[in-house]
């Protein structure tokens, strides 16, 4: 996930800001790191940021609020963002949280499997924290990233996932990683990657999501049913201050029929296990653009 506010994936300051962060955190509780977003950072997000308005909207529209709670549900939505994103710096400095798994016989199952799996995951809470929890010593996981993020974040997600066996894979625009996916796959290993925005390629599939049209990208349901691979749906969703919880689901659909019958049947399963995220979850769903038709 990215963690900026703007959908181009880039993390927010210089390495400089990212390193002294890193270390602050190491002694520093994340809550004063959260009071201070609260009452600095949001405030000034919410009034100079244009994703605001998209965020606005899709509580309007989609959850029906009234303008006044849609509002409020926009300051908080902003608000866990940045604690999202506080978190991460915290684990780079060595925090850790709590973490409830539903599902995980799901992930074990397949991870005990010769064959590899897919992982597809959302712009929604914090699925960063997955590399961290659902390990298999046996299965390498491998995890699509955008290849222009900061260094510093790049240098220490590559530290921590070198410990859980995770291979970080950038995405190119001459689409070079597929090649990889491919091996990987082949390979017997998981390969993890979103499946709620364009990454490379510019194909989608057309859904109803949450009352309305949106577009999905066809690529992780491609991969999947050219394989005829088993699917989890991992989202990682912030519960407290220091909890997290994890949902691991297995999306299903009929492999025997059309491929392209398959594909849809895949990207239903997968918008409508989404939903019910965003249904428990309403305001953590950071895709900052303009998401539906």
């Amino acid at each position: 996930m990215d963690y900026n506010l703007n959908g181009q994936g880039v993390t927010f300051g210089s390495l400089w800001m990212h390193r002294q962060l890193i270390r602050m955190m190491r002694y520093v509780p994340v809550e004063v790191f959260y009071y201070f977003a609260a009452i600095f950072v949001i405030p000034v997000c919410l009034i100079v940021n244009p994703a605001q308005r998209i965020i606005y909207r899709y509580f309007r529209d989609c959850h029906h609020a009234s303008p006044v709670r849609a509002a409020v549900m926009t300051y908080r939505n902003f608000y866990l963002f940045a604690q999202v994103v506080i978190d991460r710096f915290a684990m780079y400095g060595g925090r850790r949280f709590d973490v409830d798994v539903e599902g995980y016989d799901n992930f074990q199952q397949l991870a005990e499997q010769k064959e590899g799996f897919l992982q597809l995951s959302a712009h929604v809470g914090n699925y960063e924290i997955a590399g961290y929890t659902l390990i298999s010593d046996k299965k390498r996981l491998n995890a699509l990233v955008f290849d222009k993020e900061k260094a510093t974040v790049m240098e220490n997600r590559g530290r921590l996932f070198s410990v859980t066996n995770i291979r970080m894979i950038a995405v190119k625009q001459d689409m070079s990683h597929l090649f990889t996916i491919n091996e990987a796959l082949a390979d017997g290993e998981t390969v993890s990657m979103p499946a709620d925005r364009m990454l490379g390629s510019t194909k989608g599939v057309t859904l109803n999501f949450m009352g309305k049209e949106a577009v999905f990208p066809l690529g992780p349901f491609t991969v999947a049913t050219m394989r005829g691979l088993n699917v989890l749906a991992v989202n990682v969703m912030k519960t407290g201050t220091k909890r997290y919880k994890i949902y691991v689901t297995p999306l299903r659909y009929d492999k025997g029929k059309p491929r392209a019958e398959q594909t849809t049947q895949l990207a239903r399963a997968y918008a409508d296990e989404l939903e019910r995220m965003l249904r428990l979850y309403p305001e953590q769903w950071y895709n900052y653009f303009s998401f539906w038709k």
